[in-house]
């Protein structure tokens, strides 16, 4: 093959945007979160005495794994009568149409308290930019799914519960964010305790059109070229069948 072919398809190829191998997290270590890419974010006004934190066994135990393997945020994320805003990223990863995620939650048996979680996503890469008030939401403007989205007493699941969303309306490939958010106001009457485990964050699979059309056009000049290169190898005199 042409030397000259032979550059311009590998620079095709490397054009293509590597495939996103997907995240899972079973949270058996939180304190090891942050070392690995993630974000824990308290702006619940006033703030109260805790933030995301280990698992309980001795409240639920967690979906998989050791008993306390799960994470949990609670009413002391805010202080008495506040209102509870806290939030955690995943590390930066790369977003596609298609693209799915999912994560188990629950609270205590049995649900008497309002909880509420928020599932969202920022496509501004590495970016924690999620405000500085109880009431913002920064670059993750994204909402993918809300857990008992009208503060019902009894609404959030009091067994572990599976939740996914399915990515779509990207215009292309991009990079950054999903954020769970413990959003509820006024904990004089409403938050009690939640947790969440076994996430996984899997790639849809499918090329986006523009990668795709680079991959079939890196392939039809390679075979171009294969065939220019062999017929230049048959003698003029030489039959061809």
């Amino acid at each position: 093959m042409p030397r000259k072919f032979t550059a311009v398809f590998l620079l095709l190829l490397l054009a293509v945007p590597s495939a996103f191998a997907g995240l899972t997290e079973n949270f058996d270590d939180v304190s090891l979160l942050p070392g690995g890419g993630w974000a824990l974010i308290n702006r619940s006004s006033p703030a109260g005495t805790t933030g995301w934190f280990q698992g309980d066994s001795g409240i639920f135990p967690s979906q998989a794994g050791a008993g306390k393997s799960y994470i949990a945020a609670n009413f002391n994320n805010a202080a008495f009568g506040g209102n509870i805003s806290n939030w955690l990223l995943t590390p930066e990863v790369t977003l596609t149409n298609g693209d799915s995620i999912s994560f188990y939650t629950r609270t205590e048996k049995p649900a008497f308290l309002a909880d509420r979680l928020e599932l969202r996503y920022s496509t501004a890469g590495a970016s924690t930019n999620v405000g500085l008030t109880a009431a913002s939401i920064g670059d993750f403007g994204n909402l993918l799914l809300t857990v008992n989205p009208s503060l019902s007493p009894s609404g959030y699941p009091d067994d572990w519960t599976l939740f996914s969303a399915t990515l779509s309306g990207l215009g292309g490939p991009a990079t950054g964010r999903y954020a769970f958010r413990y959003l509820v106001p006024d904990t004089s009457v409403n938050a009690d305790f939640i947790g969440i485990d076994t996430l996984s964050v899997g790639p849809s699979g499918v090329p986006e059109p523009a990668s795709a059309g680079l991959l079939v056009l890196g392939i039809g000049a390679l075979a171009l070229a294969r065939s220019r290169s062999r017929s230049k190898q048959i003698s003029p005199n030489r039959e061809v069948l």
